[in-house]
């Protein structure tokens, strides 16, 4: 397995875990945009919003810059692809455990078919 730097995937995944912080992402993969364009479609204050980016910037998936008095955000995806590829880890786990068993299930007898000829004995 590929060594992660635990404390960071940890930051990364809290910042995923909340629905918020997913959308402001999503809002940011179409480009930088200011903390307030930010802000708009959510029902929360500018300063909840804020927390959320602050949140987002420690986990490295957003970079602020300050121009004058407007705070500009833009998104840092290689954290996403560290998290991406821990995942890959365990999708290649689970896909060969779900292969094993599927192999093992279709080398078993069919139990339907196995009690209907009992049944006809």
């Amino acid at each position: 397995m590929v060594e992660y730097d635990e404390t960071h995937l940890d930051r990364v995944f809290h910042a995923l875990a909340d629905p918020t912080r997913r959308l402001l992402l999503e809002r940011l993969a179409a480009g930088e945009r200011k903390v307030g364009e930010l802000a708009e479609p959510f029902p929360i204050s500018l300063a909840a919003v804020s927390k959320h980016v602050r949140v987002l910037e420690q986990a490295g998936l957003v970079e602020r810059r300050i121009e004058g008095r407007s705070h500009y955000c833009r998104l840092r995806p290689e954290p996403l692809a560290a998290a991406e590829q821990w995942l890959s880890f365990y999708e290649g786990f689970w896909s060969q455990r779900l292969n094993a068993l599927e192999t093992a299930l279709k080398a078993a007898p069919d139990d339907q078919s196995t009690k209907e000829e009992k049944q006809d004995e």
